[in-house]
């Protein structure tokens, strides 16, 4: 029997800036897992996420959930968004401004369901003293909080994030991944994140989907997807550090360079130069590393 939680076959018809192009998805999430959903702006990828929410109804397609028929457009079937089991986290966060922290909460829970599990969440993302605040009083990574918490009122078995961090600093969006990473080993639900970040998609996801004009064209573990069998060759190859580990007398280095993640030691008195986000160009052979530094 396949672990397949959620099945999506789509075709649509996406209107972008670039003109209309036609999209066709077919890919299969299993429980428990945590898939990340990148690509270039106006690929589709919030579409795709709106699609499986039910919030716009595709012209044809097939999305099932735990064998339960969310849409199939040859039978005319078609689950409302409110009867499907997701949480969804937008970017701007989508809060009712004229509520406290504990009423926007308490405004997810289904009909006749225990107000226990609000009391539960705002503990666990340390709302609990914020309860009586209305959002503009909070932080941007306090009103983010809130609305992953509301999210995960109604315990969802997905959860569907369109770049949920992205306009956080990076010491909160640590802080927010760390804290929806303990939320997911807590409850194992499964995950759709939208994002453009390959750090987020490296520490976070399992699966990575990239998608392009309307299609998934690569699908993978983020290693499968991102990282190169082959060191770099070639001059003025373009690149940005990712993380550095000295080795005795040479300097292990990962860095994003032509749409991979690639490996390659080098002296490791460039140490101080090659520091995690440095941008540099390369020119690199079996006996040589030339290293220009860009910017710091």
């Amino acid at each position: 029997m396949s672990d397949s939680l959620l099945d999506v076959h789509i075709r649509h018809t996406l209107h972008t800036a670039h003109g209309i192009l036609p999209m066709e998805v077919d890919f299969s999430l299993a429980k428990g897992h945590m898939m990340a959903l990148t690509g270039p702006s106006g690929a589709g990828k919030t579409t795709l996420l709106r699609l499986i929410a039910g919030l716009i109804h595709p012209e044809n397609g097939r999305i099932t959930f735990n064998a339960e028929r969310w849409l199939d457009s040859a039978s005319r079937v078609h689950l409302p968004a409110q009867k499907r089991h997701i949480g969804f986290v937008f970017q701007d966060y989508a809060l009712f401004p004229h509520m406290t922290v504990h009423k926007n909460l308490l405004f997810a829970l289904a009909q006749n369901q225990s107000a226990e599990i609000v009391d539960d969440l705002l503990e666990a993302t340390g709302l609990s003293q914020l309860a009586d605040r209305r959002p503009a009083q909070l932080s941007g990574g306090q009103q983010q909080r809130v609305a992953l918490a509301r999210a995960l009122v109604r315990k969802p078995e997905l959860l569907l994030m369109d770049e949920p961090f992205a306009a956080l600093d990076p010491e909160m969006r640590l802080q927010l991944q760390d804290l929806l990473l303990k939320l997911h080993r807590q409850h194992n639900f499964s995950i759709i994140l939208v994002t453009h970040d390959i750090g987020e998609i490296f520490r976070l996801a399992d699966q990575v989907a990239i998608m392009e004009t309307g299609k998934i064209t690569q699908f993978g573990t983020p290693s499968q997807v991102y990282v190169a069998d082959a060191e770099p060759q070639g001059l003025s190859v373009y690149g940005e550090v990712l993380t550095c580990e000295r080795q005795g007398e040479m300097l292990a280095v990962n860095a994003w360079i032509d749409g991979k993640i690639r490996r390659f030691m080098i002296p490791a008195n460039l140490e101080s130069d090659m520091q995690p986000g440095v941008t540099f160009t390369l020119n690199y052979t079996a006996n040589n590393a030339e290293i220009r530094i860009i910017d710091h």
